[in-house]
């Protein structure tokens, strides 16, 4: 079939190491001067899904949304992103092009739309089609917003599920490392790291994904450049209380595989570098960390989403917004919870 069309006919492949995609603000604000530390926040947005429940969770089975539902969306992202007010965001599941979302560039809506003027942006899902219930054409990825312009901008890609018949492989999501760096008054160069791993994988992807990072990461330190890396692992931290049977686990061809024969893989990540959040912290109570949960009804149940450096973190800065508590309500805008530190020189 493809031969007859070129090797590539719905536009689904990336090079290994390509350029990101750069943005900016319609109206870009002042950078910040000399400043001492730096706010970062990582947010999984579910492409401005909100909680409408999609075909890929249980019981959905919506595929398109509408123009409004989408603005509607963006406007409670963007609402709270101005109200917690980081200088760096990072985000994941971000759609720049695809019928799902009525078209919307999400990163160019959200840099018009926030106190952050600048951006970068790398695909993970992208193609001129899919096959599948109505989707379409599709452009989604992981982008990092900021108060600074950035220097380079580079998509690292990360290998792929292996347990897939071409077909599927050739239209299914291509993860990725998105790597960007910002020269910050008053802290100097730092390196910001992006990435969402591999959510259903069931043949091992997620370790060889995180040890790709680990070589970047540590290709980073061992140059001296300073680093903060992030984003959706789809792992839980080890002293997890909690590895199986979530209650709002999804289902049939989108059933993610339980956690608890991978709550190590992120521990090279612990021992080598300062998480904002600290395994003790975590273990000693799970439940104000937890960043994730797809039943609007309940309450967040697992951790996914990390920061991690090789500055600091200041005590007692980092906060994930869980609605109680937090000052803001961010269960009705995604199915993840944002996660905010404050980064320090060491």
């Amino acid at each position: 079939m493809f031969s007859l069309f070129g090797c590539d006919p719905f536009n689904t492949r990336f090079d290994s190491v390509k350029p990101a995609q750069t943005y900016t603000a319609a109206q870009p604000g002042d950078s910040p001067e000399a400043v001492e530390a730096v706010s970062v926040m990582t947010w999984n947005i579910k492409f401005g899904g909100g909680r409408i429940l999609f075909f890929f969770d249980c019981p959905g089975d919506r595929v398109i949304m509408e123009p409004g539902e989408v603005r509607r969306h963006l406007g409670g992202l963007a609402d709270a992103i101005r109200r917690v007010k980081p200088d760096i965001l990072l985000l994941q599941e971000v759609d720049v092009g695809s019928k799902r979302s009525a078209d919307i560039d999400q990163v160019q809506w959200l840099l018009d739309e926030t106190h952050l003027s600048h951006g970068v942006y790398a695909s993970q899902w992208r193609a001129s089609w899919i096959p599948k219930k109505g989707l379409g054409h599709v452009d989604s990825g992981n982008a990092i917003l900021s108060r600074w312009p950035f220097q380079d901008a580079t998509r690292v890609a990360l290998p792929l599920i292996r347990d897939q018949w071409f077909f599927e492989r050739y239209f299914y999501l291509k993860r990725h490392i998105l790597k960007a760096r910002q020269r910050i008054p008053g802290l100097g160069d730092l390196w910001v790291v992006n990435t969402h791993l591999s959510a259903f994988s069931k043949d091992g992807t997620r370790r060889r994904q995180v040890e790709v990072l680990l070589d970047e990461l540590e290709a980073l330190d061992e140059a001296g450049e300073r680093f903060v890396a992030g984003g959706d692992f789809n792992l839980i931290p080890p002293g997890s209380r909690q590895t199986s049977d979530f209650p709002d686990m999804t289902c049939d061809d989108y059933q993610a595989t339980d956690y608890a024969d991978k709550v190590d893989v992120l521990e090279p990540l612990y021992e080598r570098y300062q998480p904002a959040v600290t395994l003790a912290s975590y273990r000693a109570d799970n439940d104000p960390y937890f960043t994730f949960t797809s039943d609007p009804d309940g309450f967040w149940n697992r951790k996914l989403d990390y920061l991690f450096t090789n500055m600091r973190f200041r005590a007692e800065s980092t906060r994930v917004l869980q609605d109680e508590g937090s000052g803001l309500e961010t269960m009705p805008l995604s199915d993840h919870a944002p996660m905010v530190g404050e980064l320090v020189p060491r």
